[in-house]
C-alpha cells in the first residue's frame, strides 16, 4: 500500500526526471548535446533531470524527439501532469473559504453510488453532528491561522450530509476505534456525536464497521480516505488533499479497504464499542 504524504508529489516529479535521464542516456547523448538538439541552455537539461524544474509538455516532446523516443512522450506527459496535480495545497482551495470548499464536493457526491470511507481518527463527515463539526473546524482554523465563519462551514457540511438519506447512495464506512476515543469538543459534544453514530447505523444504505484496538493487523492504520465508486480516491492530509485517479492505484485502495473491512466488527459488537466510548466520557 503506497503511503501518500506531502512528499508524494516530489517523488512523482523525481520519477519523471529519472525516466527522462534514462532516455537521454539510452540515446547516447550528453546533457549539452541534448540541449543543443532542443535549442535551450544546457543548464535546463540539468534542472529537469534533477527535478528542480518540472518539464512542460513541449519540453518532454522535444526531449523525446531529440532522443528518437517519440513513442514515450505521451506517457511521460501524462506522468508529469499527474505529478503536478497529485498534491493540491489546501490554501489554494481555501481562498474562497471553507464553506465553499464543503459545497464544492456536492456534484461528486450526487453522482457517486458507492462511498467507501475509512477514517482512523475522526467520525466520517457524513455522520458528524453540528457541534462536532464546529469543534473540528475550530481546531483546523486555529492550526491554520485562518479566520473562518465556522457557523457557515457547519451549515454547509450538514447540508451536504443530507445525501445520506436522499437518492440511491450506499455508504460503507470503516473506523478505527481511536475515532471514537479522540475527543473533539467537550464531553457533551462527544456524547452527542457518538449517540448520533448509534442512531444512523440502522439505516439500510449505511454500513459502519469499527476496528477494535486489540485486533491483529494485516493492514496498519492508514491515512483517512474515501473511494468514490471505483473511479477515484481522495485523501485529506493536514496541509493537502490528494486525488488519486490512476486505475491501478485506485484498485490498491479498494484492496486495502477490503482488508480493513475484515478487521472490523459490525452490528452488536460495533455498538458495544461505541457504548463503551460513551461510558468512558464520564
Amino acid at each position: 500500500m503506497p503511503s501518500y504524504s506531502p512528499s508524494s508529489a516530489k517523488a512523482a516529479r523525481e520519477a519523471v526526471a529519472a525516466r527522462l535521464k534514462d532516455i537521454r542516456l539510452s540515446a547516447g547523448l550528453t546533457g549539452a548535446e541534448l540541449a543543443a538538439h532542443c535549442d535551450w541552455h544546457k543548464s535546463k537539461s540539468s534542472r529537469i533531470e534533477n527535478a528542480r524544474t518540472p518539464p512542460s509538455d513541449a519540453d518532454i516532446r522535444a526531449w523525446c524527439r531529440a532522443c528518437d523516443a517519440d513513442e514515450q512522450a505521451a506517457d511521460l506527459i501524462s506522468a508529469s501532469r499527474n505529478a503536478e496535480s497529485l498534491y493540491v495545497e489546501w490554501r489554494r482551495k481555501q481562498r474562497a473559504g471553507l464553506r465553499q470548499l464543503q459545497e464544492s464536493y456536492v456534484p461528486l457526491y450526487e453522482q457517486t453510488e458507492l462511498f467507501r470511507i475509512y477514517t482512523p481518527d475522526v467520525v466520517p463527515g457524513f455522520l458528524q453532528t453540528p457541534s462536532y463539526i464546529s469543534a473540528l473546524f475550530t481546531a483546523i482554523t486555529e492550526l491554520d491561522g485562518e479566520e473562518e465563519d465556522i457557523e457557515a462551514v457547519v451549515e454547509a457540511r450538514v447540508d451536504r450530509s443530507r445525501i445520506l438519506r436522499r437518492g440511491n447512495h450506499h455508504f460503507v464506512m470503516v473506523l478505527e476505534e481511536s475515532a471514537l476515543r479522540y475527543r473533539l469538543g467537550d464531553t457533551g459534544v462527544m456524547a452527542g456525536q457518538l449517540g448520533h453514530l448509534l442512531s444512523v447505523m440502522p439505516l439500510p444504505n449505511v454500513s459502519v464497521g469499527i476496528i477494535p484496538f486489540p485486533t491483529p493487523r494485516r493492514v496498519l492504520p492508514l491515512e483517512g480516505f474515501t473511494i468514490y465508486d471505483d473511479l477515484l480516491v481522495r485523501i485529506e492530509l493536514t496541509t493537502a488533499e490528494l486525488t488519486i485517479e490512476a486505475p491501478t492505484e485506485v484498485a490498491t485502495y479498494v484492496k486495502a479497504f477490503g482488508r480493513l473491512q475484515q478487521h472490523a466488527v459490525y452490528g452488536a459488537e460495533a455498538r458495544a464499542l461505541i457504548t463503551s466510548a460513551i461510558e468512558a466520557l464520564d
